[in-house]
């Protein structure tokens, strides 16, 4: 017999695999409904690398290519910026317009959707105030990312030491980023697989706001999940590919030329086994990140990869593959943004137009929250 824990478990296991759903390599119209608001951010770290593009923001580019009715917001998450150490204010600029270029440059049109600094908006800070108020300290407590940024270990039972020097900002950021999803009534949220828990609490406070009123103010957003894996730094597959790594040769960035790519490439970690190259994570991570580049990039099957690659029996000429299918994918991107940062004020404009059209449904968002909230 069931108790009514193990009940609830279900229920609510059940709703989290409805509310998630994993994209094909190419999206297409089915894929999204007629009138839907997909809402997305990227932190103004600079330039884009690999493990951005396939994980995330190529699936706003496809977004943008389809001919239906979507209403697209693409946003440069500063705020969110400022949670782990402070970037140097004298580059900090420069970092949120070189976020606006890789945007542009991987074929967001700016027609299509609206593109925009998060700090230009206001409501987002406010919104996020009034759902902290919703959100459970235990929830946020069980999130792992504040825990990783802050190298927070937990013990064996469940115990974290050394949290006295955690920011407030950094332990409550999943709250800020509800706040800047749920501020367009977004239905659909294509992430990396790394930011699902964040989308769980998303729901959970936008079920808790409508409960408490009583009234649907928000809808519950589903998360998109691209379907290629997590990509892994060249030259340490312990971990995944980060601008934050300090070697920096294990990250493959989208203006990277392409003597930097292959240079790149050629000193990637792989292993001893040279007759044969296949997928496998747990015994050829190294091979396995590679192939896994190949497949987001090429929007290919793993197995597909596999028989593609078949032919190749030393290092040099896989490695060598590797590279010429990077290098083609990456050109235009790397000669978009090569243009576009030299045109600051363009840069600036778009964001601009962006927020003023974005602030306006933010606005409506926000007084209808504090009509049904009483404040108005």
């Amino acid at each position: 017999m069931k108790t009514s824990s193990t009940r609830l478990a279900a229920k609510r296991f059940q709703s989290l695999k409805t509310s998630i759903q994993t994209t094909d390599f190419k999206l297409s119209a089915n894929d999204v409904p007629a009138q839907a608001t997909i809402f997305s951010m990227v932190q103004p770290t600079g330039k884009f690398h690999l493990g951005n593009y396939l994980g995330a923001v190529r699936v706003w580019k496809d977004l943008c290519d389809l001919k239906t009715n979507q209403n697209l917001y693409f946003g440069v998450a500063d705020l969110h910026a400022i949670t782990i150490p402070k970037p140097d204010a004298s580059n900090f600029k420069q970092l949120r317009l070189e976020a606006i270029a890789s945007l542009l440059s991987i074929g967001i049109d700016p027609l299509k959707a609206h593109v925009f600094f998060q700090s230009s908006i206001p409501q987002h800070a406010e919104l996020n105030w009034m759902l902290s108020t919703f959100a459970p300290m235990g929830y946020l407590n069980r999130m792992t990312q504040w825990k990783s940024k802050s190298n927070i270990k937990e013990s064996d039972e469940g115990t974290l030491d050394n949290t006295s020097n955690v920011k407030l900002g950094l332990f409550a950021y999943p709250v800020l980023q509800a706040a800047d999803i749920l501020l367009y009534k977004s239905t659909h949220v294509p992430v990396g697989e790394d930011q699902s828990q964040h989308l769980e609490l998303t729901r959970t406070l936008a079920e808790n706001f409508n409960k408490m009123y009583k009234k649907r103010v928000f809808p519950l957003p589903k998360t998109m999940l691209a379907p290629t894996k997590k990509i892994l730094s060249l030259n340490s597959v312990a971990k995944k590919m980060s601008k934050s790594d300090p070697n920096q040769n294990g990250v493959v960035y989208l203006n990277d030329s392409p003597e930097e790519i292959a240079r790149k490439i050629k000193k990637a970690v792989t292993d001893n086994i040279s007759e044969a190259f296949y997928y496998d994570p747990i015994n050829r991570p190294g091979v396995s990140n590679l192939i896994n580049m190949i497949s987001g990039t090429q929007r290919k099957s793993i197995s597909a990869v596999e028989k593609d690659i078949a032919q190749y029996k030393n290092h040099q000429d896989f490695k060598n593959y590797v590279t010429e299918v990077l290098v083609e994918e990456l050109k235009e991107p790397r000669l978009k943004y090569d243009n576009l940062i030299q045109d600051l004020s363009y840069l600036e404009k778009v964001q601009q137009e962006g927020a003023s059209k974005a602030s306006e449904v933010a606005e409506q968002t926000l007084d209808e929250v504090k009509t049904t909230m009483g404040f108005k």
